[in-house]
């Protein structure tokens, strides 16, 4: 037996205001966005924002339903609505906030495992890695280089 040691690394904003300028832009186009989530059951909020490398910029929510698990995580409605609209484009960045009904979140929240999934087959379908930028309500902001930094054994098409 050999033992495997997997190691990730993160950049960490203090505030929003320590970003980019152009990250700036997206998290507060996520966090509006976020505020308009569709989420009567679970009371947790997300909203995000892509930006493409042709310049457009793609809003998800995410949308609840009484029917479990029919809804749809935000992730997953913006990078399937710029898969829609731009099938050329490539995801360069993606900006997430995620806010409880029940507390303040105030740890980033990363994408859940069916949206890091999905951000993967992406990546890995424009060749090109995307940026990916977490928080909660309130508090830092995590900066993956990469969805192979949340998802360093990933599944994909090559194991088909």
């Amino acid at each position: 037996m050999k033992k495997i040691s997997i190691t990730t690394d993160f950049d960490v904003f203090e505030s929003i205001q320590e970003l980019p300028e152009i990250i700036q832009y997206l998290m507060q186009e996520a966090i509006a966005i976020r505020k308009k989530a569709y989420a009567p059951y679970s009371n947790f909020k997300v909203g995000t924002a892509l930006l493409l490398d042709n310049g457009k910029i793609i809003l998800g929510s995410n949308q609840e339903n009484a029917a479990y698990p029919s809804g749809l995580c935000a992730e997953r409605v913006a990078i399937y609505q710029a898969g829609t609209l731009y099938p050329e484009a490539k995801i360069i960045k993606i900006a997430i906030s995620a806010a409880s009904g029940n507390s303040t979140t105030s740890v980033p929240i990363p994408p859940c495992g069916s949206c890091r999934q999905s951000i993967a087959e992406y990546e890995i379908k424009q060749n090109t890695p995307i940026e990916i930028y977490f928080m909660g309500e309130i508090g830092s902001i995590y900066k993956s280089d990469s969805l192979k930094n949340l998802l360093p054994l990933l599944f994909d098409k090559n194991f088909l």
